[in-house]
């Protein structure tokens, strides 16, 4: 019997946690569609964001799909005319992450080439759409500051074209299955990548200034971490050994286990385009305390927020939290996936059919 479903070529150029799970998803929940999917793994960056349509050539060569979703580490414009029978497919470009907005690390060259990639996908496509509005802002203020640097011949109003085709669809948060186990207001948990982006140092220093208080307090560090632990890590195995209760990437169901139990979600991040981990907590029951930035300023109240980078006001709020109990832990069901499905189905509805008008979602 011949399958009549619509087909969608979903292609995803840096198979991390976050994409992982968000492609897994769409895939798995949308099954009136038949999904291709195409994925490389998520490392070495450069040569992703420029190299896909290489990388891609022979497999796209003979596929036919009747629609395209492509993530923002795909060269999508490079990719459209080296595969002409995509290019006039309607196709959807998903910005989980802009390159304008990404906090430049100790080793990476400083270079305008993937903010490029990014403008040009843009363009390329019918449809775009972002997971926050601080990703979809900072995207087309910071493409704007570029392009006004550009000495000459820059089209006028390339910002509102982009805008009429642009949307907010976050990724949902997966449900924690949480048994009636007792919280610990004092566990404190840190569930993110132990890389420069999250600023760990930040949060080790809050944590060795808290302990210097006096204050009872455990610690749950998770996340993925480096083969060689990086210094603030170290330095918190070292000074608060006997307050650490977990310490490394847990299978899901002792993750869960975790989320759970803990009082206080803490987040000292310079980028967060939608702060998955932090959501994932709230839902679980515990209190996030964030920068007064990024993301979290659409998700969190004033209460859960401190200034960026202010390691004094994150010691203070949360030495009265440990003292005098955290507040409730925020309501975040906006975007759990039975608020955002509907959303996610409109908007694969009028892609498979071919529909440029402009998309029908939009949060922000």
């Amino acid at each position: 019997m011949p399958d009549h479903r619509k087909r969608i070529l979903l292609l995803s150029a840096y198979r991390a946690d976050s994409h992982a799970a968000w492609a897994d998803w769409l895939t798995s929940t949308f099954d009136a569609f038949d999904w291709q999917l195409l994925e490389l793994p998520g490392r070495h960056f450069r040569w992703r964001i420029r190299g896909n349509p290489i990388s891609w050539l022979d497999a796209l060569a003979t596929t036919e799909v009747d629609a395209v979703i492509a993530t923002s580490m795909v060269d999508l414009a490079t990719l459209r005319g080296l595969q002409p029978h995509l290019a006039a497919l309607p196709t959807l470009y998903y910005v989980h992450e802009n390159q304008f907005a990404y906090p430049l690390g100790p080793q990476q060259v400083d270079s305008v080439d993937p903010q490029m990639v990014q403008i040009y996908a843009a363009l390329a496509a019918d449809r775009i759409a972002f997971n926050s509005a601080f990703n979809r802002d900072s995207f087309l203020e910071g493409m704007a500051t570029l392009l006004g640097r550009m000495p000459d011949a820059v089209p006028s109003g390339i910002r509102d074209r982009l805008t009429e085709r642009s949307a907010i669809l976050p990724v949902p948060i997966q449900p924690t299955a949480v048994a009636g186990g007792t919280r610990d207001p004092g566990l404190i948990l840190w569930n993110h990548r132990w890389e420069y982006d999250k600023a760990p140092e930040v949060f080790a220093e809050a944590m060795l200034t808290l302990a210097g208080s006096g204050v009872d307090f455990r610690l749950a560090l998770l996340g993925p971490r480096p083969a060689n632990a990086p210094e603030p890590l170290q330095k918190l195995r070292e000074a608060l050994g006997n307050r650490i209760i977990a310490d490394g990437k847990l299978p899901r169901s002792e993750y869960d286990a975790l989320l759970g139990r803990a009082g206080i979600v803490v987040s000292t991040a310079r980028h967060e385009f939608q702060g998955l981990a932090v959501l994932e907590a709230s839902a679980a029951g515990a209190t996030p305390l964030v920068p007064d930035a990024l993301a979290y300023r659409e998700q969190y109240p004033d209460a859960c927020r401190y200034p960026q980078g202010d390691v004094d006001t994150l010691t203070e709020r949360l030495q009265a939290w440990l003292q005098q109990g955290p507040p409730p832990a925020p309501d975040v069901r906006a975007w759990t996936p039975g608020r955002l499905e509907p959303d996610w189905q409109g908007m694969l509805d009028d892609l498979v059919a071919g529909s440029r008008k402009r998309p029908r979602v939009s949060r922000g």
